[in-house]
């Protein structure tokens, strides 16, 4: 027998220069998604503190269909639909399993799924092209996405269309055009799935997402993860009543999962109050916001207009060098190669949170300036 495959395959990945490997957190906070550094608070760990004082369990010891279902899920759910304005709610114990559980359950044979070619990883793998079509359209493109349905329903389909985009993409900080989004979808009778995975928390009113002026609606589905602006685990999804009951029925993901930490949801309920009375850490965090696109521009680079800030430096090896820089200079800043992002694209992606201050991102930007002379 030659060698072992797998070696095979990553020592290619490092003689490309994406090899990954697990790093321990150092230095000033520019990777995380805690924006409004909820994390870490006092606030949150009291409210595990009480929750565990009166009873609350850590483990839920099943799946939610068996012994798993608590008190604290299903109150959780009821406060976030009441919060995002949705009909119901549905807890999951990770973004990615709700992304991949929608997708793989809610379109039914015959429907098209048309999708942004920047959509999340979870997405992506939660399709099924035995089933349902499938379609990839450049990156905010709202007439290519029309494009694809007319041409669709013009060979025959027949089926329901589900148009999948997030608010505001991880990878890039830009945001979809919601309000073109909403009436393409109104137009063609078609579902709207919005990722607010990075934008729960941030923006809307109280932090209730990009998309909070169209919660609610009959067609809208949207997802909030509890892991980033809102400091603690799993994600919410909103819903018509219809499609949550669909997917407790027949959701594999969520049927077969043992239910996330009932403390858990108790933190996230406390999480979900804070968020709607954080107007000056959001407005902090747009502060850092604004300063970030300011130093962007003065090294020549495109701003991005969010928390998320991409310096997009081409060659894999390039950013990985530099990271390793910016690191040892003390910012906690890792390398986006591919496949995450398209191929020639490598990048450092800063994340702004209320971790660090605007004297810190002053230093990590005179610092990024210095590096890439030298580099």
């Amino acid at each position: 027998m030659t060698g072992d495959p797998h070696k095979t395959v990553l020592d290619a990945l490092e003689a490309k220069g994406r090899l990954r490997t697990l790093a321990p957190r150092a230095g000033r906070d520019f990777t995380s998604n805690d924006f409004l550094a909820l994390g870490e608070s006092r606030v949150l760990r009291d409210a595990a503190r009480d929750a565990l004082e009166r009873g609350v369990p850590i483990g839920a010891g099943g799946s939610r269909l068996l012994r798993g279902n608590h008190p604290e899920h299903e109150a959780l759910e009821d406060e976030a639909a009441s919060f995002f304005g949705s009909e119901a709610a549905l807890y999951f114990p990770t973004g990615f399993a709700a992304n991949a559980a929608l997708v793989a359950t809610l379109p039914r044979e015959g429907d098209l799924i048309v999708y942004d070619a920047l959509i999340h990883a979870s997405i992506r793998d939660g399709l099924d092209p035995a089933r349902i079509s499938a379609i990839s359209v450049p990156h905010n493109d709202v007439t290519a996405m029309e494009d694809v349905i007319r041409q669709w329903r013009g060979q025959g389909g027949g089926g329901r269309v589900w148009i999948s985009v997030e608010t505001l993409y991880s990878m890039d900080g830009d945001r979809a055009p919601l309000d073109d989004l909403v009436v393409l979808a109104s137009r063609h009778e078609a579902m709207l799935l919005l990722d607010e995975a990075h934008a729960t928390g941030v923006y809307g009113d109280q932090g209730r997402g990009l998309g909070a002026d169209y919660e609610g609606a009959p067609n809208i589905i949207s997802l909030h993860t509890c892991g980033k602006g809102l400091g603690a685990s799993g994600a919410l999804v909103c819903l018509p009543r219809l499609y949550r009951d669909f997917i407790v029925n027949r959701g594999r993901a969520f049927i077969y999962s043992t239910a996330p930490s009932p403390l858990m949801a108790a933190v996230v309920r406390v999480a979900l109050k804070v968020c709607a009375g954080a107007e000056q850490e959001r407005a902090q965090l747009q502060a850092l916001a604004r300063q970030a696109d300011d130093l962007m521009k003065k090294l020549g680079l495109p701003p991005s207009g969010s928390q998320i800030v991409p310096v997009i430096l081409g060659a894999d090896t390039r950013a990985v060098a530099l990271a390793n820089a910016l690191q040892a200079r003390g910012h906690d800043i890792r390398a986006i190669r591919p496949p995450t992002v398209p191929e020639g694209t490598a990048r450092l992606r800063l994340a702004l949170t209320l971790h660090v201050t605007p004297d810190d991102l002053d230093t990590l930007f005179a610092d990024l300036a210095a590096e890439m002379a030298r580099a």
